[in-house]
Order: C-alpha cells, then structure tokens, then sequence
C-alpha cells in the first residue's frame, strides 16, 4: 500500500493545481468532491449558462462550476471559475445562496457538495464564445426563463432563476 501511495504522491506533487486526471477519477470514486457554482445574473434579471456534453451530466445547459482544489480558498475558486468559464471577473456575495448534496449512480464523480453563489455582471456583458457555436461545450447565453434542457443536476437550481 505505501508504494501504490508514493506513486500516487508522486505523480500527483502539486494537488493545488489540479489533479491528473486518473488521480482525480479515482479519488472522486472515494470522496465527495466540494465545488462551486455560480449564479450569474445580470441587472435585467438574466441568468448565465454554459452548454456541457459529457458523459458525466449528459448535454444541457448549467451554471459554471469548478471543484475546489486542495488548500484553495472558495474565493479564488470562484474567481478561477468566473475567469476560466465567463472570460471576465463577477461580483459576489460572500455567503453561499444554497448547500447542496448531489449522489449520483454513476462510478466516478457521483458525490459532490455544492455551495452555489449569487454572482452578478454589470453592463452589457455579452459572452466572446471564441470560436463557439451553440451546441459546442462552453457556449455561454443568457437566459430570461430556465430552460428545459437544463442539465439533471441543476434542476434544483430553478426556483432560483427567473
């Protein structure tokens, strides 16, 4: 067991940077992940989602997220999501608007705590979607309703859109 743990120490030194991706796979079948979620709306009321199609959610409309790295604060880990998933930095409120549990049937990623966050763009923000089209993973929108095929796992997220 202590040279399977070295190996995975050493390919794995620096945890506050991301995991390899096989690391992560199999610490997500072990332990519940801790992420944020981020509910960006605008001074109209809009809400922003992002296009995902994986085999993980399934294709869909979400609201960004990212998991929170090892020794990460959930500040910067909004931030990065803001910045990685928007393009652009968001304001927001320091206290989580909603805690939620997530157990999935499904062998990784399946358990998660998610801390959503009211977010908030000023202006006109309009998203850049590099070389995106609708339909492609990272396509970003507004939206004035919730739309149906938002992603299964943020169904819970409705009652707080508009």
């Amino acid at each position: 067991m202590k040279k399977a743990i070295k190996i995975l120490d050493d390919h794995a030194s620096k945890p506050e940077r991301g995991l390899p991706d096989e690391i992560f796979l199999f610490i997500s079948r072990k332990t519940p992940m801790i992420n944020v979620d981020l509910l960006v709306k605008d001074e109209k009321g809009r809400v922003l989602l992002a296009w995902r199609d994986d085999k993980y959610s399934g294709a869909g409309w979400h609201v960004p997220g990212g998991i929170i790295r090892y020794k990460e604060r959930i500040e910067k880990r909004i931030k990065e999501v803001a910045r990685l998933e928007i393009g652009t930095s968001v304001q927001f409120e320091r206290t989580p608007l909603a805690i939620n549990q997530f157990i999935l049937k499904q062998k990784e990623r399946a358990h998660f705590i998610s801390l959503l966050y009211n977010c908030f763009l000023e202006g006109n923000f309009k998203p850049a979607n590099k070389g995106l089209k609708p339909g492609d993973g990272g396509y970003l929108k507004w939206h004035r309703t919730p739309p149906a095929n938002l992603i299964k796992v943020h169904d819970v997220y409705r009652k707080y859109m508009p």
